[in-house]
């Protein structure tokens, strides 16, 4: 894990905090107790994570869980079941494809899959050719995305519709050629 030094550390000072209010507290005022205990109960959950058998205790909960709703629904209840092949995350690493790029994937997918369905089929009435969105935007057939993207930044700023010489058509127009010169 990322954070084992970070989390070592506090409870470390915790540990110490508590041994600390422990000897202030006997010595000079016992309502000090109660705040030494609270940082022993910080610094046991600490050591507890970090060992590793809280996460050994979760995923043991679930399977047990799991058993549970399995033998449930072999008697007709409902669950999911226990998965077989489900093996748990190891090292702050996800081992069953959730991790932050496949997320990331799936929401670029989501979101071209929206697009996809707001302009409606494919076809020729359906946009502009590439060819004529390059043209569009005053561009070399063949321009990387980065000059695509300036060059539609450049062309908003002089036909959007809330400038003087800016027109509502022709600005439907550069962005239908943005959009189909780019996948975002």
């Amino acid at each position: 894990m990322q954070y084992d030094r970070l989390v070592t550390g506090v409870a470390a000072v915790f540990a110490v905090l508590t041994a600390v209010l422990t000897v202030v507290g006997i010595l000079v005022n016992p309502a000090v107790l109660f705040l030494a205990l609270m940082f022993a109960v910080s610094t046991y959950l600490m050591y507890y994570h970090l060992s590793g058998k809280m996460a050994a205790d979760l995923y043991e909960r679930v399977e047990r869980r799991a058993a549970t709703q399995s033998r449930e629904r072999r008697r007709g209840g409902f669950g999911a079941g226990p998965r077989e092949e489900w093996t748990p995350p190891r090292d702050g690493r996800r081992a069953d494809g959730f991790g932050r790029r496949a997320q990331q994937a799936r929401q670029q997918q989501r979101r071209r899959q929206a697009r996809q369905r707001q302009r409606g089929p494919v076809g020729p009435s359906n946009g502009p050719t590439p060819s004529e969105a390059y043209d569009r935007l005053g561009l070399d057939p063949g321009a990387d995305e980065q000059a695509v993207k300036q060059a539609y930044r450049e062309r908003v700023k002089e036909v959007h519709p809330d400038t003087d010489s800016g027109s509502e058509a022709e600005f439907k127009r550069v962005k239908a050629a943005y959009e189909t010169l780019t996948d975002d």
